[in-house]
């Protein structure tokens, strides 16, 4: 790890929390008293209050935060500009397809993304790099599906609270499952001194 990473200032991990799931619990408390537009523009900019919040601590900004906000932006927007709920139902599945692909494409081309993200925390051989990502990339495109079959199936209300309440819930604990997988490949930092 380089001395910049060392001595950049890191968001508490319970103010991390808040503000990656503050957004969402906000959008599902606002939808079931007004509406899904309120609800929307509410969403917009708690999510820009984070990312400002996220830099002006870090000095950084993450690229899984970097696409959530653009996404965000583009499709609460169509939602809020043409008054039509679709678009702020059809984000999820963009965001993971995204996400998927851009996984997918960093192992064609030999640049394992999770590992660029992850490395400064895990230091894993390249085989457990490229097995992790697929899992990832498996796990992303299930939630694509996922989140197509909810809001097709059910009502707005029951979907964000899927969001809230499955979706969620699913994706911390598929990253804690691949926790002993990434410690039993973790490779062993050498002392200085050889």
């Amino acid at each position: 790890m380089s001395e910049l990473q060392q001595s950049r200032p890191r968001l508490s991990p319970l103010l991390k929390l808040a503000l990656d799931i503050g957004p969402l619990f906000a959008f599902f408390a606002v939808l079931t008293r007004t509406d899904v537009y309120i609800a929307t523009a509410t969403f917009m900019v708690l999510v820009a209050g984070s990312l400002i919040v996220t830099y002006s601590i870090e000095r950084r900004i993450s690229p899984m935060l970097a696409i959530s906000f653009v996404l965000v932006m583009i499709f609460g927007g169509l939602t809020l500009y043409l008054h039509n709920d679709l678009f702020v139902k059809l984000k999820p599945t963009i965001y993971y397809v995204t996400v998927a692909v851009i996984l997918a494409a960093g192992l064609i081309t030999r640049r394992n993304f999770l590992k660029i993200v992850l490395d400064q925390a895990f230091h894993l051989p390249e085989d457990a790099w490229r097995t992790l990502t697929w899992r990832w990339i498996g796990f992303f495109v299930l939630m694509a599906v996922m989140n197509e079959v909810v809001w097709r199936s059910f009502s707005l209300t029951q979907w964000a609270s899927y969001k809230l309440f499955v979706a969620l819930p699913l994706t911390l604990v598929f990253a804690i499952a691949q926790t002993p997988f990434m410690l039993k490949h973790q490779i062993e930092e050498k002392s200085p001194q050889g």
